[in-house]
Parts: C-alpha cells; sequence; structure tokens
C-alpha cells in the first residue's frame, strides 16, 4: 500500500495598489413604470456626461446592476393597525470605473458626481491592474509551502519524501481590494474647484491555499 502525506501550503503575500475602483449607485422612486424606465436611461448619460467632464473614458464605465422594484409604504390604517400600500416605482444602477491610483483625478470624479443633478452613493476600492501576477505569486508561495511543511514532517518521521501525488486547489476567485470608503452619500456641494483628496493607500494582505499529496518513502 502506497503511503503519502497531505499538506495544506499558504500563500501570503502583501500589494500595493495601482489602481482604484470607484462604486457609484444611483436610484430614484418613480409613480409609473414608464416614468422610472425613463429616469434610470437619463440617469446613465448623466453618469456618463459627468465621468467625462472628470477626463475619464465614458466607456470605461461598466454598469454592474440594474433594478426595478415595486416601492411600498407603511401606514396606520382607522384602526391603528400597520399595513402597507405601494407608492410606485424604484430603480436602482450600479456602476463602477477603475483607473489609475490618483488622488487628484478621484477629487475631479467626485466634484463632478456631486454637481451632477443625480443622487448618487459611492464606495472607493484601491486594488490592482494585473491581478493574474499576484495570483500566480500567490499559487508559487503556497506550493513552496507546502513542501516547506512537508520536508519538515517527512524528516520528523524518519521516511523520504518522494514525488506529488495529487494536488487540491480550489481555483475560487480572490478578490484583492481595501476599501478605505463605503457606502458614502455624495450630496449636492458648492466648492467651485475639485476636491483635494489625500488617502494614503495601504498595502493589501492576500493569502491563498493548496493542499498537495506526497509520497513518502
Amino acid at each position: 500500500m502506497q503511503r503519502t502525506i497531505r499538506v495544506k501550503g499558504k500563500g501570503k503575500i502583501a500589494v500595493k495598489p495601482d489602481m482604484i475602483r470607484l462604486d457609484i449607485i444611483a436610484n430614484e422612486v418613480c409613480k409609473e413604470y414608464d416614468e422610472v424606465i425613463e429616469k434610470s436611461a437619463l440617469c446613465s448619460k448623466k453618469i456618463k456626461e459627468t465621468v467625462k467632464k472628470a477626463g475619464l473614458n465614458d466607456k470605461e464605465l461598466k454598469t454592474v446592476k440594474f433594478d426595478v422594484d415595486l416601492k411600498y409604504e407603511s401606514y396606520r390604517d382607522k384602526n391603528g393597525n400597520y399595513k402597507s400600500r405601494l407608492v410606485g416605482f424604484q430603480y436602482t444602477q450600479k456602476f463602477y470605473i477603475q483607473f489609475p491610483n490618483d488622488n487628484t483625478q478621484l477629487g475631479k470624479i467626485l466634484y463632478e458626481l456631486s454637481h451632477c443633478d443625480v443622487n448618487v452613493e459611492f464606495s472607493i476600492k484601491h486594488t490592482v491592474k494585473d491581478i493574474t501576477i499576484v495570483k500566480n505569486e500567490l499559487l508559487a508561495n503556497a506550493v513552496q509551502d507546502s513542501k516547506f511543511k512537508a520536508e519538515i514532517l517527512s524528516k520528523a518521521s524518519g521516511v523520504t519524501l518522494g514525488d506529488i501525488i495529487n494536488i487540491d486547489y480550489s481555483w475560487g476567485e480572490i478578490e484583492i481590494y481595501s476599501e478605505p470608503i463605503q457606502n458614502y452619500y455624495l450630496a449636492e456641494s458648492t466648492v467651485s474647484e475639485p476636491y483635494n483628496i489625500d488617502i494614503e493607500a495601504d498595502d493589501i494582505d492576500v493569502q491563498d491555499t493548496v493542499t498537495i499529496m506526497w509520497e513518502i518513502k
């Protein structure tokens, strides 16, 4: 019977972010369905125009969510009981745009959004442009960690580490980002020049694991 040892390896690295991802959420309630569809289309147009005013490519603006839901409100009937009634339809649109990590550019887009006549919320994420390089380095580190642990265990057990029998890896998505500002409501501003943003992006700690089965002799 073949003797084996299974060892989980963990790869860890700290990544310097080089990109900003700006998530933008807009919503509005309208009484009629046709009106909410019209307003949502107008919203998309205005957000694209705002992106262009900030000096960014509007083609880089991506829509990741578009929903239209019934909107209800609670009220008390004549007997004091709580009930709900339909007040209209609400659209929710979520966009995102990525650009190089530049506080000046971030200040420009936030300034333009605050002067756009669409009420929005936003979140700022720091991330990396080439995620594949980071994933490959993580995976290599995890394999080396598994081998290092397997060699220690084999030596301590008085056996010799042989060939790799099997590698178990999930291939799941790894999210590489930090989020210094989440779900911030951007009210209309009277400021006449772009915001002076001073956000120092910290390194992003990421990790991944791999389990390797080794032959022992």
